[in-house]
């Protein structure tokens, strides 16, 4: 099939303002990827849901990932401007269901907040799809190949603004958003998802006045492998599933579990069969002759495994370990995004001045390392400092990941495959990230219902039984500072006692039967109407002091116990993504270093071909 653009007439201002819109709707995009992580642990504390933790981030990037290459041949096929526009409402209306999520409580069909708002990032995904997809097309359509350098590098600048801002807002809103409309409080961290809306209007205003149709001229109607798409869902949602309630919610070796593994195994044999069949299949199975794409993609599947699971749950130990505000925990990823926006544009410098890739992709991979290796020395008494330093090092590693591997594709293949073979590795990459979100998330619910245990103390009340963490508001994803928790436990304790005092037949009874009351109290309350009254002022006295001395104890040592729990649990995950990382080092070896292109060389390509 060859398709080319139809003429189009675009002044130099018309040009920049079709490329001022699609800024807008790529900084929407990009916000969304970095605002949401800040926000994530007053998320689980409010709507109880640690265990789906990673699925706010999984449902997200599979309904997107598989919407990718749909996007992009709807785009050839019916217009940039319709596709864009229609991606972006259903990513805002996926936004406003997201900051609605858990609003009207548990829903027939949506389950708890928790299950909707991973339900709406799926929409949310379905939308988001679009924004880069087109929005790359587009840039391609409209600039010259000369000129698509600058032009990338100015909306490499827009992803760089909001790994800098996008924490920031994301932290900010958390901690100071909530506020009081028509008498019904909103969430702070609801205004995450709200902000899009502005943004987004904004961004359709712009595509309806300044977008043209930029449909393609095509002597044949592309074919949309549906087929493909579906079995992609088959194969992953089964996968994910498995990876996340695997060893938690049921054995690895359960009928579940293991059906779930059989799904993903068939349709990814016949995803591989489909896709062998088809025209235009999502996945070019011909590019994997090539041995720098197949090196390269297996490679960025396994770093990308590693920088989602860093990225994803450092907020977490920021805010739940070391206390800082969500406001300060997105300022404190700083570090990290600027380490990768800076490695990204050296490495860049590196391989145009010494036409090599694969020296570069080595020594990141080994920063990455380290970096990583750092994190698994952080303790629970660490500082913010103590991060901040760590967090450069790991960024200055991941960001070489994030471009050499597209420029290794795009060089290994011919010109007339570097859209195909480029769509393919973004498809790797985004796999990549999604398996590590599920996986990491499997494995931190896993190890805090371990971890927790060994360090918080038991309950005196209920000897024999530990704390329970998903009672009464205090999920695993609830705030550290359980002392307001305790202390209203031990206010009802001091009520029952003095209802006991007062005549109370079964408040007398709780107390008489708990074998922690002290026995000079039991004969007190079993004398009855014949203790003086002032004796009886003196005793609930002593009591009241005692319980609140007991609850001041329990509540400091049972909230060192958690930040030690969860400490544990997060440098365990490091330890796990150093593993990875270490794959990932090993692989960088095989991917093989060839020439680079220039310019006259795809010239006289394409004329060969």
């Amino acid at each position: 099939m060859s398709h080319t653009m139809n003429p189009l007439t675009i002044t130099p201002r018309e040009r920049n303002l079709i490329l001022g819109s699609i800024m807008v709707v790529m900084l929407l995009g990009a916000l969304d990827q970095t605002i949401v992580s800040t926000a994530m642990p007053k998320i689980i504390e409010q709507l109880q849901g640690l265990e789906l933790y990673s699925w706010v981030t999984t449902a997200y990037m599979l309904t997107s990932t598989v919407m990718v290459p749909i996007y992009g041949k709807l785009s050839d096929l019916y217009g940039r401007k319709p596709i864009m526009i229609i991606g972006v409402i259903i990513f805002l209306v996926g936004s406003m269901l997201c900051g609605l999520a858990g609003e009207f409580g548990s829903l027939p069909l949506l389950g708890d907040g928790m299950t909707q708002l991973v339900i709406f990032r799926a929409i949310q995904g379905l939308g988001g799809a679009a924004l880069f997809t087109v929005a790359f097309a587009v840039i391609a359509d409209i600039v010259p190949i000369e000129e698509r350098g600058k032009i990338q590098g100015l909306f490499g600048a827009v992803f760089g603004l909001s790994s800098v801002v996008g924490p920031l807002i994301g932290g900010f809103l958390t901690d100071h958003g909530t506020m009081n409309i028509l008498n019904h409080e909103v969430a702070g961290w609801r205004w995450v998802f709200y902000v899009n809306l502005p943004v987004g209007l904004v961004s359709l205003y712009m595509l309806f006045t300044h977008m043209p149709l930029l449909k393609m001229s095509l002597e044949k109607k592309p074919r949309i492998d549906y087929l493909g798409a579906a079995l992609i869902v088959t194969t992953f949602v089964p996968l994910l599933l498995a990876l996340t309630w695997g060893g938690h919610a049921y054995a690895w070796d359960s009928a579940r579990i293991m059906g779930l593994f059989g799904v993903a195994l068939v349709s990814l044999v016949l995803f591989i069969i489909t896709e062998a069949r088809v025209k235009e299949p999502i996945l070019h199975l011909s590019l994997f002759k090539n041995p720098v794409f197949t090196a390269s993609n297996l490679t960025s599947i396994v770093i990308n495994m590693a920088f989602m699971g860093a990225l994803m749950f450092l907020p977490l130990f920021m805010q739940q370990v070391l206390g800082i505000s969500a406001t300060n925990s997105g300022t404190s990823m700083l570090p990290l995004m600027m380490g990768m926006i800076v490695s990204s544009i050296i490495s860049g410098n590196l391989i145009s001045r010494f036409k090599q890739y694969k020296p570069v992709l080595i020594g990141g991979t080994l920063i990455m390392v380290l970096g990583i290796y750092l994190m698994t020395t952080v303790t629970s008494h660490s500082t913010q400092f103590d991060m901040v330093w760590r967090m450069v090092i790991l960024g200055l590693g991941l960001g070489p990941a994030q471009s050499v591997f597209t420029i290794a594709v795009q060089n290994a293949v011919k010109p007339t495959e570097i859209g195909v073979a480029t769509s393919a590795s973004q498809f790797f990459r985004q796999i990549g990230g999604t398996i590590g979100v599920a996986i990491f998330g499997t494995v931190l619910t896993n190890t805090l219902t371990t971890e927790l245990p060994k360090h918080v103390p038991q309950m005196p009340a209920q000897q024999g039984q530990s704390f329970n963490f998903s009672e009464g508001g205090m999920g695993l994803g609830g705030a550290l500072d359980v002392t307001p928790k305790i202390k209203a436990a031990f206010a009802e304790q001091y009520n029952t006692i003095q209802k006991a005092f007062d005549g109370d037949k079964a408040a007398q009874q709780t107390v008489l039967a708990n074998p922690q009351t002290p026995q000079q109290l039991k004969v007190l309350i079993q004398a009855g109407s014949l203790t003086p009254p002032a004796m009886k002022e003196q005793a609930l006295a002593r009591i009241k002091t005692s319980l609140d001395e007991q609850a001041t104890k329990l509540a400091t040592e049972l909230n060192a116990g958690i930040k030690e729990g969860f400490a544990q649990s997060i440098i365990h995950l490091f330890r796990v993504g150093l593993w990875i990382s270490l794959l990932a080092l090993l692989l960088t070896f095989f991917v093989p270093q060839i020439p680079l292109k220039n310019r006259e060389t795809n010239i006289r390509t394409v004329a060969a071909d």
